[in-house]
């Protein structure tokens, strides 16, 4: 009974972190994951909301709005503590549950020493991301920023920035409302680092998620190993098949090796499940900010071409309505002669079926190695920078 609870524990977790953090994914739409990832952001806070003033009344509703406003329209260390205790609590868990079992029949003595190695420099990433400078716009500085990245006329035009006292704001930049700055070549406020995500620490956040998505697949492969060492040490296949009269295959002895390891080392089996889970996800917002940093894109530039591509759809459905309005009154006016051949009517290609391509032109993309190249080495820290004129 013991064993099965631990399993639906587990996949009542993974359930729950997958529809958190990628509840919102195309994949899950109408699905039951994206139902849960709503309750879970919105539903359920705005229950409680409701439960807070109905038994409380509005003054502990204001308390709560106001840690909300706190928590996330303000900086604050809130998710970097988080985060600092998931890796600690986490480390410890595995160190006093399975250090004991190192060195083992697959795992070296080498591991306890790696694995304090693999934490230290992910948290060396984290303070980097958390600490530098994103690239803050500035008066002073803005006209060199502008001759780096040059307006392109459809999603970035010359705009002011009247809070940071900027006449022309330049493009990819953006006024992050939380930090209260204008950052270069905007990619997004990240809540874990307290920081923003720009053009100057672009590079240490893409090092931070490929860094912990190998360190929890490292975390997940060792436990494995252990758990793998363990078979070996104990002979448990050999005192299955001989002594209990299991049959040597794979589909017999799998449900008792299940029931052994949930039995004996249910610790080990959450935390490789828990890792396996985690560098999943880390993997695909590791493959997202790779692609992104591929084709020199943000996440700010997405979501801004996608309205743009919105716009300009609706721009050609409302010039191919008029067209094919204009066409048909031209018909019934007599003004138009009619096609002859019916056939060549019926399978004439509708006006409103004409829409002209929509193509995303991104100026900024420089090719793959010229954009990693603006990566590892941002504009505002070369010489050219520094030569441009100032306005």
């Amino acid at each position: 009974m013991v064993q099965w609870a631990l399993v639906v524990h587990g996949l009542c977790t993974a359930t729950v972190v997958v529809s958190f953090l990628c509840g919102q994914w195309p994949i899950f739409e109408g699905t039951f994951i994206e139902r849960l990832h709503f309750f879970l952001t919105f539903g359920a806070y705005d229950y409680f909301l409701r439960f807070v003033g109905k038994i409380f009344g509005s003054r502990a509703k204001n308390c709560v709005l106001g840690v909300e406003r706190y928590c996330c329209e303000r900086p604050n260390p809130t998710l970097q503590i988080v985060y600092l205790a998931i890796i600690g609590v986490t480390y410890v868990i595995i160190a006093k549950s399975s250090f004991k079992y190192i060195p083992g029949y697959y795992v070296g003595e080498y591991h306890k020493y790696l694995s304090v190695v693999a934490v230290v420099v992910g948290l060396v990433l984290f303070v980097l991301t958390s600490f530098s400078d994103p690239g803050t716009v500035t008066a002073e500085n803005a006209s060199r920023y502008i001759s780096a990245y040059p307006y392109d006329d459809l999603i970035f035009v010359e705009r002011e920035c009247s809070t940071c006292k900027i006449t022309s704001r330049p493009a990819r930049a953006k006024h992050c409302k939380i930090c209260d700055r204008c950052v270069a070549r905007f990619d997004h406020h990240c809540g874990w680092m307290n920081n923003c995500i720009g053009e100057k620490n672009t590079r240490y956040f893409v090092a931070f998620l490929f860094w912990h998505f190998l360190i929890c697949l490292y975390g997940a492969v060792v436990l494995g190993l252990i758990l793998a060492g363990q078979l070996q040490e104990r002979k448990i296949i050999y005192i299955l098949t001989v002594y209990y009269g299991v049959e040597n295959s794979f589909s017999a002895l799998f449900p008792h090796v299940v029931q052994y390891f949930l039995a004996s080392y249910n610790a080990q089996i959450l935390l490789s499940v828990f890792l396996g889970i985690i560098s999943l996800l880390l993997a695909g917002f590791f493959g997202y900010h790779a692609h992104l940093c591929l084709t020199n894109m943000t996440t700010n530039e997405t979501f801004k071409w996608q309205d743009y591509i919105s716009w300009k759809r609706k721009v050609n459905e409302a010039k191919t309505s008029g067209t094919a309005l204009k066409e048909s009154l031209n018909i019934m006016n007599g003004t138009t002669p009619v096609p002859q051949s019916k056939w060549r009517t019926f399978c004439k290609k509708s006006p409103l079926q004409k829409e002209e391509p929509i193509v995303v032109n991104n100026v900024y993309n420089k090719g793959v190695f010229c954009n990693i190249y603006e990566i590892l080495v941002p504009l505002s820290q070369r010489r050219s920078f520094f030569h441009s004129k100032d306005a």
